[in-house]
């Protein structure tokens, strides 16, 4: 029973109504409101974890129905309180989905998280009513105010470092290579909120910095750095056209007079004590590659001028993971970056460069995890075609369908059920197939095969599989991650997710066998697994490096009390069973990985993770409720130019929001 606290009188009601109205822009509504859904019913539903599916990184992402992030304000909690009726029935509120769905009366892939007759349903059917006679724009409702909200600072990663120094200083060779790896976090890793330079960090760059300084100009100005010919070792004038050029390039904007003054009289002094006009200019240089506005992408007070040379860094570093050229330095210096012409414009240029291609490389190699295959370990006596070299061969197949489809501004989805590939010796004798008329030559998958776009590459099947047999659970996982960008919890600690071994006597079972009778055992496993596993299992016609299969191989070893006894390992070829679903995928039942494809292709939760995915890396950080208005225009153009990969990076970095600016046009 709701006790007096937690119902809303008539005065409340109406105040509160009101309150609501005026926060949201639409009408008040008349009616009271039987429940507080903030107070009674929404704790209920977090309780049920809802928020696990239903959230733009849930299975349920695709659905009608968003739970707002954790620690929403009230006001964002009560938008969505009322925008749920949309789920609601108003001639027959007994037959809403917001009460036949979590209740399980319509089938719900969560199963049934309400039971009926409970006390929350009765509160869940008291909103339902309630809803089914406000007279509200739920449009309206759903509406989340923009706000203004500044992009945090971002560090250069190790690669956009090495790509700085090699334009500032001709010097190739990877300094970064003394740094830390860096870690992947939102699936990449140029992400702000891992990019904190600790005090150990901040030694190394220090120590890379001298090097660069001493070896700059130790064999003279052999790479023009200087703009003059100093008139001995303290040539102010020298020093003051040297400090402006290579700082402006070194900071990306013009140097403040009180930095240009503090750098030159650095120089003289060094200069002074080395007798050398090139030993300060050296020490300049160390100093600016350890100054916070060489390292991060700094954002300006107020200054409109250099403000478009921030929009030129924040471009060139999105597009080029490197510094700005100068034809975008010069379009800055002019101020004629406020524009969204200009900035398109430019941005169609260099993503015409070869730049443009080895930046959305590494995009794809993190997008697909690229380390993970490269580490993956195989039992070499039982895959003596995989190793090192092959599964190299492996990323340069995805990386020329990448390629192909890209910048021949082709149909993206193609990477999802492309008929072809791109091949070499090595995989086709893993693969099966004929050799290729020529290395990575595009070569059309035999007609027999099911084998559809990346789900056919080795890059996704092996680095998914264990060392002796196939993980229907990582394939899924894949799937769900990084190609529908939806969250699976991880397992609870300490539980042991390897598969128990087959023991003679016992009934020879294929990987999926064991894993429904485990998972039928093990219903706190289950609620997971049941997301993912049927998605895996459509792929279990090719095994853990990814060569096709008829049938799948079975070894029963003896337990040592039974080898003593003379017992022998057995082997057997089972039958493959490789149809599947993907639970929130309506009509998504499949029996290849082409008919997965195919399914991935049209769903728009696959179409719009690969804008969300692109988010993440240029933006360099995940996306949140207050970015899916960016996130739904980029995509709304991917769609209008038939998924067109080019206009998909357009749609996002040409925005207000990724350049954090106003246009003038």
């Amino acid at each position: 029973m709701l006790g007096a606290a937690s119902r809303v009188g008539p005065a409340s009601c109406i105040t509160a109504v009101l309150a609501f109205a005026s926060l949201l822009a639409i009408p008040a509504p008349c009616a009271e409101a039987p429940v507080d859904f903030a107070a009674d019913l929404y704790p209920r539903l977090e309780a049920k974890n809802c928020r696990a599916c239903h959230s733009t990184s849930g299975v349920a992402s695709g659905t009608r129905l968003q739970f707002p992030e954790p620690g929403a304000p009230l006001g964002v909690i009560q938008r969505f309180g009322l925008g749920l009726k949309r789920l609601v029935s108003q001639a027959e509120t007994s037959q809403s989905a917001l009460l036949l769905k979590p209740t399980n009366r319509i089938p719900h892939t969560g199963g049934p998280l309400i039971a009926a007759d409970s006390e929350d349903e009765r509160l869940l059917r008291r909103w339902v009513e309630y809803l089914a006679s406000l007279d509200l724009n739920v449009q309206s409702v759903q509406t989340v105010p923009r706000e203004n909200r500044s992009e945090p600072i971002r560090r250069l990663t190790h690669l956009q470092y090495d790509n700085t120094v090699r334009d500032l200083l001709g010097d190739g060779s990877r300094p970064s290579r003394s740094l830390p790896e860096e870690d992947y976090v939102n699936g990449y890793t140029n992400q702000a909120s891992a990019q904190a330079i600790t005090p150990a960090l901040a030694e190394l760059y220090g120590q890379i910095a001298e090097r660069l300084g001493r070896n700059a100009l130790r064999f003279g100005d052999e790479h023009g750095l200087l703009p003059c010919e100093p008139d001995g070792p303290t040539d102010r004038d020298c020093a003051q056209s040297f400090v402006g050029e290579f700082g402006a390039k070194a900071f990306r904007r013009p140097l403040t007079e009180a930095e240009r003054e503090a750098h030159v009289d650095l120089l003289l002094q060094w200069a002074g004590h080395g007798e050398s006009f090139l030993s300060g200019a050296s020490a300049v240089i160390e100093a600016m590659l350890q100054s916070p506005h060489f390292l991060f992408l700094v954002p300006s007070a107020s200054d409109s001028h250099v403000k478009h040379f921030e929009i030129a860094s924040r471009l060139a570093y999105a597009l080029w993971n490197a510094p700005p050229d100068r034809v975008l330095l010069a379009t800055a210096a002019a101020g004629e970056l406020g524009a969204r012409s200009s900035v398109e414009a430019h941005a169609k240029r260099m993503l015409a460069s070869d730049r443009a291609r080895e930046t959305f490389d590494h995009f794809l190699a993190e997008w697909m995890r690229f380390d993970r295959l490269r580490n993956s370990v195989k039992d070499r006596n039982r895959f003596r075609d995989f190793g090192p070299e092959v599964a190299e061969s492996m990323t340069e197949e995805t990386r020329r369908l990448f390629r192909h489809l890209v910048w021949g501004d082709l149909d993206f989805r193609e990477f999802y059920t492309a008929d072809y590939t791109f091949v070499d010796d090595f995989l086709t004798n893993v693969y099966g197939m004929p050799d290729p008329s020529a290395p990575f030559g595009k070569t059309a998958y035999p007609v027999e095969s099911t084998r559809s776009g990346i789900l056919g590459h080795g890059t996704f099947l092996a680095q998914t599989g264990k060392p002796i047999h196939t993980s229907p659970t990582e394939r899924g996982l894949f799937v769900r991650e990084h190609f529908l960008c939806q969250t699976i919890p991880p397992p609870p600690p300490g539980v042991d997710t390897s598969l128990p071994p087959l023991t003679l006597g016992g009934r020879p079972m294929t990987v999926r066998d064991t894993m429904e009778e485990l998972h039928a055992s093990e219903p706190v496993c289950a609620s997971c697994h049941k997301l993912v596993d049927p998605i895996g299992y459509g792929f279990e016609h090719f095994d853990t490096v990814g060569a096709y299969r008829d049938s799948e191989p079975v070894r029963i070893e003896p337990t040592p009390q039974q080898e003593r006894e003379g017992a022998k390992a057995t082997d057997h070829l089972l039958p493959i069973d490789s149809t599947g679903f993907i639970a929130g995928i309506e009509d998504s039942e499949f029996q290849t990985p082409r008919d997965v494809g195919r399914i991935l292709s049209q769903s728009p939760i696959c179409q719009k993770c690969i804008a969300r995915q692109l988010f993440r890396y240029l933006f360099g950080r995940s996306e949140t409720a207050r970015d899916a208005p960016v996130i739904e225009r980029a995509y709304n153009r991917f769609v209008r130019s038939g998924f067109v990969f080019r206009e998909l990076v357009l749609g996002l970095v040409v925005t207000e929001e990724f350049l954090a600016t106003d246009w003038s046009d």
